[in-house]
């Protein structure tokens, strides 16, 4: 079995920050849950990565446990995770979003 390499850029690193600081504002606890979620989440990019739908160009994986889809390309052995978004916001958002990385 392949694996590949996961390789989570600026931004999407910033996306987690904000989210888990949305959901520390509802509880603290909450806040890290979020965190070790998304971050389960990536690293089953490890093994999935590349079966997800395209969606905008990249790659769209919904997050397990949480309103959030992962973005994510594959180039070779890795897999380059451009964004992390809350799917709460409005689809044009997202796409200007994801144009921008």
């Amino acid at each position: 079995m392949k694996t590949l390499t996961v390789n989570i850029l600026t931004d999407a690193v910033n996306d987690m920050q904000e989210g888990r600081r949305f959901y520390e504002r509802q509880d603290p606890v909450l806040g890290n849950y979020f965190w070790d979620s998304i971050t389960a989440d990536l690293e089953s990019l490890q093994i999935y990565g590349g079966i997800h739908s395209k969606k905008l160009g990249f790659f769209r994986m919904i997050a397990k446990r949480f309103p959030f889809a992962i973005y994510y390309d594959v180039k070779e052995e890795t897999a380059i995770v451009v964004a992390i978004l809350p799917m709460r916001k409005k689809p044009e958002t997202i796409a200007d979003s994801l144009q921008n990385r």
